[in-house]
């Protein structure tokens, strides 16, 4: 299958080269040309896992989107939520019937770019799909090396439009077999781990994020009071989910520190024993606070507050990080509010959802 990567990040880099190892014509477009160069003259990405590391070709490295897009059948989008909205305008003239792109995790992503292609004057006929979490727990190890810590083995997956999800499904499990549909692109954006996950561990760890050159937050950063909060803010998530009347599996973040019923398998050990994230994490610019913080955890509360959820936990973890960086983040970008969909009833919403705006 003729696959387009979009963007220059861990994700990106370990799709090309897992997707291109498992025998699809990949072709990954990255905005920075410089960036870009060392893969382009090469021509392949170093790729390490549990099997050990080897070179892996890649058919095209460009910089040119419409290159990357062109034919494709499926376009993968491993990107932060924070760059959704510019690669949207810049797909949106390469855009033709009958793609799907899949966004890995969303944050209602699938949404919001179907919307910006829409007003560029695209009207072609996509299906746009995103899921939980990304297909890997990676880190980029150099200019064109990739490590793969584990590969996710239940992947939740929404479509928007809704109608458009059998078709959506089977062109993203001959890449990613793992992936199983879960409704309308809503549920997938609430399948979201990130948004559970991280502004806890950022909130609950700022002092020694501020303190240490480095600090691991899923290692010394995750104690049991940390998990406490994680757990209570994953029962709001899933009441948010249960009020819109989406179905388990509900995938709870507990599954992923105490056995293998999770996305990714048994796989918090691993990633400790990694020591890939063990970073520098800036309370300001981390994509924990600008992605998992200011638009997932915002459009979960602002979720919560459409389906009259009560959740405490994710308001109160965002009046903390607006208290650090001097905002409401009430009114983010990502909130069904600034989305314009709050004033629909929950069955305007549904509808909408599963036939397209």
């Amino acid at each position: 299958m003729k696959i387009a990567i979009l963007g220059g990040g861990h994700g990106a880099y370990a799709a090309a080269a897992d997707l291109s190892e498992a025998g699809h014509e990949v072709r990954l477009w990255r905005r920075d040309a410089a960036a870009l160069a060392p893969l382009v003259q090469a021509g392949s990405i170093t790729l390490k896992d549990a099997d050990g590391s080897r070179d892996v070709k890649i058919a095209l490295a460009t910089a040119d989107i419409g290159a990357a897009m062109r034919d494709a059948e499926l376009i993968v989008i491993p990107t932060p939520a924070i760059a959704q909205e510019d690669i949207a305008r810049a797909m949106a003239p390469h855009l033709v019937d009958g793609q799907v792109v899949f966004l890995p995790p969303g944050t209602f992503g699938s949404y919001l770019m179907a919307r910006r292609v829409a007003e560029a004057g695209n009207r072609a006929d996509v299906a746009w799909a995103e899921t939980g979490t990304l297909p890997y727990l990676a880190r980029k190890h150099g200019e064109r090396e990739v490590n793969v810590t584990i590969r996710a083995i239940r992947l939740p997956t929404g479509v928007y439009p809704a109608r458009k999800e059998a078709q959506a499904i089977a062109v993203i499990r001959r890449a990613y077999p793992s992936v199983h549909g879960c409704g309308d692109a809503l549920s997938g954006a609430l399948m979201n781990a990130g948004p559970v996950i991280h502004p806890p561990l950022m909130v609950m760890n700022a002092a020694p994020l501020q303190h240490f050159e480095r600090w691991d937050i899923h290692n010394e950063g995750t104690q049991r009071a940390v998990r406490d909060v994680t757990d209570r803010l994953d029962h709001e998530r899933i009441a948010v989910r249960e009020a819109l009347g989406q179905g388990a599996p509900h995938y709870p973040l507990a599954d992923h520190y105490d056995n293998d019923r999770w996305m990714y398998g048994d796989a918090h050990k691993q990633l400790v024993k990694s020591g890939d994230w063990r970073e520098n994490i800036d309370l300001h610019t981390h994509r924990y606070i600008t992605e998992d913080t200011e638009l997932g955890l915002a459009f979960l509360a602002s979720t919560a507050r459409f389906v009259g959820v009560d959740a405490p936990i994710a308001h109160g973890l965002l009046a903390i990080v607006g208290g650090f960086l001097g905002r409401d983040l009430r009114q983010g970008p990502r909130t069904l509010e600034s989305l314009g969909l709050a004033a629909l009833t929950p069955a305007q919403l549904k509808a909408g959802l599963h036939d397209g705006f």
